[in-house]
């Protein structure tokens, strides 16, 4: 009989051409794909609950696959890692229930987008972090943010090429602060379309920068409007860092700690 199995993993974005396979390109579903293949001695396919774009990275994505093979828990962990190239790694494995879908089950995703707000641009950090070295105001920032919180037509927040039927999304949370020389961006949707947290971060640094004023990001929103909206953001500061799932699959995918949680990184200013 084939069972499911639920897998966590975390990876460094910065080197795939995103979580799609795609021919002849180092994706992240493609190295998945591969490992744990030979882990289970047959083809296996993944699917996602985030496609992160190129660069951008996941501290909890979560993926499922199908199998008729049988082995320990610790084997698809550890056993596909030996298999996996350094930049990913899978943090967990469980059987799920059959009717469980890493992508059409869930309920919410978050992320996090980090700007480092300096004059000098990352080293230590490249490829991590976004870089502004204008000064942000944060207040104006969030102030903007609350406009977009709920259910809306973000039209003016996709990319040219997002497949989506439709551009209705719910945002729950929405929140700018600042912790040292660190920005943090964190967004909680039931679903995001392509590009949308890099375009909303992309307004928000307008808006931070002095340039626009906090009443333009539901100007952007009500206009439907890509052309209308500022710059993506790019892909190095963006983070999937969760996705929640209904009670019944009792499963620990929400986080506690986000990156840059605990302190601002070797070069930033203490909070």
């Amino acid at each position: 009989p084939r069972m499911k199995i639920c897998l966590g993993l975390e990876y460094d974005g910065a080197r795939f051409s995103g979580w799609q396979s795609q021919v002849e390109a180092r994706t992240i579903q493609g190295c998945l794909e591969a490992a744990l293949s030979r882990v289970a001695a047959h083809p296996v396919k993944v699917q996602g609950a985030g496609r992160t774009d190129a660069g951008v990275h996941a501290a909890r994505q979560v993926a499922h696959f199908e199998t008729a093979v049988t082995r320990p828990t610790r084997a698809w962990v550890l056993g596909t890692n030996s298999n996996l190239p350094v930049d990913i790694g899978v943090l967990w494995a469980t059987p799920i229930a059959a009717q469980f879908d890493a992508r059409f089950s869930a309920t919410a995703r978050r992320y996090r987008y980090v700007i480092s707000n300096r004059m000098t641009r990352a080293g230590l950090w490249h490829g991590k972090l976004s870089w502004e070295c204008r000064p942000l105001a944060v207040e104006p920032m969030a102030a903007a943010a609350s406009y977009l919180l709920g259910e809306h037509d973000f039209s003016s927040f996709r990319a040219a090429g997002c497949q989506s039927k439709h551009a209705i999304r719910t945002i729950h949370q929405l929140t700018v602060q600042r912790a040292g020389d660190l920005v943090l961006v964190d967004i909680e949707a039931n679903a995001f379309l392509q590009h949308m947290v890099r375009n909303i971060v992309g307004v928000l640094l307008e808006i931070g920068r002095g340039e626009r004023a906090s009443i333009w990001a539901r100007e952007v929103l009500l206009a439907c409007n890509r052309t209308l909206a500022g710059m993506t953001a790019p892909a190095a500061g963006l983070y999937l860092t969760g996705v929640r799932y209904p009670p019944e699959f009792a499963l620990d995918t929400w986080p506690l700690e986000l990156p840059f949680d605990s302190a601002p990184p070797p070069g930033c200013a203490a909070v």
